[in-house]
């Protein structure tokens, strides 16, 4: 068989996207027109101001990316691909994008869905679906990071209703959100609340200051005495396994989401060093470059195509937790050496806002942490090889 000798797509080298359904493929070009016509000519600006513009929850809707891989109740019921590669799409514009819908459909929407009463189901799912009202999911607290099972926020009876007390942390959406998806400590085991944000006791206080997703809302949650009625806890759960549960469908968008950080950060710097011109010749045609260059391109190319495989694992029902962790771990990790790569690459430009890098570059900082450390990814890797926890 004759080999082509056609010059393979730079940014698309091995053809990924031709592996893509034809729905799949018409996925990730409408996110992708919707994240260059109306994201990237603004997102500089939010990263800079530290500003999540609310609206953009109903434009996420109106396309139908939140909770698209869910059934019913308004939700799309797209395969796992579908979301992963609009997941992809959306971090090529920004990972607080990505995150905003990743949290509201894999963390606030799915556990109504898997857990929730119909009527539950009901009440919240559609108007989720349409952005209308915003979720946010209380997992973590600033003692109980990667140790969940040491949180320390309680839920107790008291006649019909539940009494909620604690502290959540690094909660995306937070200050936002209409809904909170809150996991207590229960005499049965952990529980899982559905929260509205305005009852009394409830407060969300936003993170100043830092560095990092920028463009996305983040915040504290502290709950004095919340009252909810006894209808507001998820029936279909008791213990970890329900949040857990949950942040492996955002592992899950995260490992695609990555990819798209990577390739925008590997596309900048193949502009720019195509472009500028030192020495009397483009950077492009130094040694040194082109070596950089391919090392990212094989990067890229090759954690779209882990994410491909384990989404079509996803999509054949034998998708394990462990497979999930080493595609959230491994493509973080790439995309996090891309980044860091195109910044120097960029030279004084890397560091600016007028390029997307440094702002890949810092967001990628917060998704390697978050949704499960590079650490605990690899003890999970570790258990599965070996059939011996390390955690402890």
């Amino acid at each position: 068989m004759s080999v082509s000798m056609a010059r393979p797509d730079p940014r698309d080298f091995l053809g990924v996207e031709k592996l893509l359904s034809d729905e799949e493929r018409m996925i990730a070009h409408t996110v992708r027109e919707f994240v260059t016509d109306r994201i990237l000519p603004e997102v500089a600006g939010w990263f800079e101001r530290g500003e999540f513009p609310r609206e953009l929850a109903t434009e996420f809707g109106e396309l139908g990316l939140l909770g698209m891989h869910l059934s019913g109740y308004g939700c799309a019921g797209l395969n796992a691909v579908s979301y992963g590669t609009a997941c992809l799409e959306l971090e090529a514009g920004d990972s607080g994008l990505r995150s905003f819908v990743s949290v509201q459909g894999s963390l606030a929407m799915f556990p109504i869905w898997k857990y929730g009463s119909e009527e539950q189901k009901q009440e919240w799912l559609p108007r989720m679906a349409a952005g209308e009202v915003i979720g946010c999911f209380g997992l973590t607290e600033p003692d109980a990071g990667s140790d969940p099972a040491g949180m320390r926020t309680v839920a107790r009876r008291d006649g019909s209703d539940w009494v909620l007390n604690g502290t959540k942390m690094w909660i995306t959406n937070g200050s936002i959100a209409d809904v909170a998806i809150v996991w207590a400590r229960a005499d049965e085991g952990v529980r899982g609340f559905i929260v509205d944000t305005k009852t009394p006791g409830f407060t969300a206080n936003t993170v100043r200051h830092k560095m990092s997703l920028r463009a996305s809302v983040t915040s504290e949650l502290v709950l004095d005495n919340v009252r909810v009625p006894g209808d507001a806890v998820l029936p279909g759960i008791v213990g970890l396994k329900g949040p857990l549960s949950c942040l492996n469908e955002a592992r899950f968008g995260i490992l695609f989401g990555a990819v798209g950080a990577a390739r925008s950060c590997y596309e900048a710097a193949l502009d720019y060093t195509l472009t500028r011109t030192q020495f009397g010749k483009p950077l492009a045609a130094f040694q040194l470059t082109q070596s950089k260059l391919a090392d990212m391109l094989i990067r890229v190319n090759r954690a779209h195509l882990l994410a491909l495989h384990l989404g079509r694992l996803k999509d054949a029902g034998e998708l394990t937790p462990a497979q999930i962790s080493f595609g959230k771990k491994d493509n973080v990790a790439q995309a996090l050496h891309v980044a860091r790569e195109a910044r120097a690459m960029l030279g004084a430009n890397g560091i600016t806002l007028e390029y997307p890098v440094i702002r890949h570059m810092n967001n990628l900082e917060s998704v390697y942490t978050y949704e499960g450390t590079n650490e605990v990814h690899t003890l999970v890797l570790g258990q599965s090889i070996t059939g011996i926890g390390a955690f402890k």
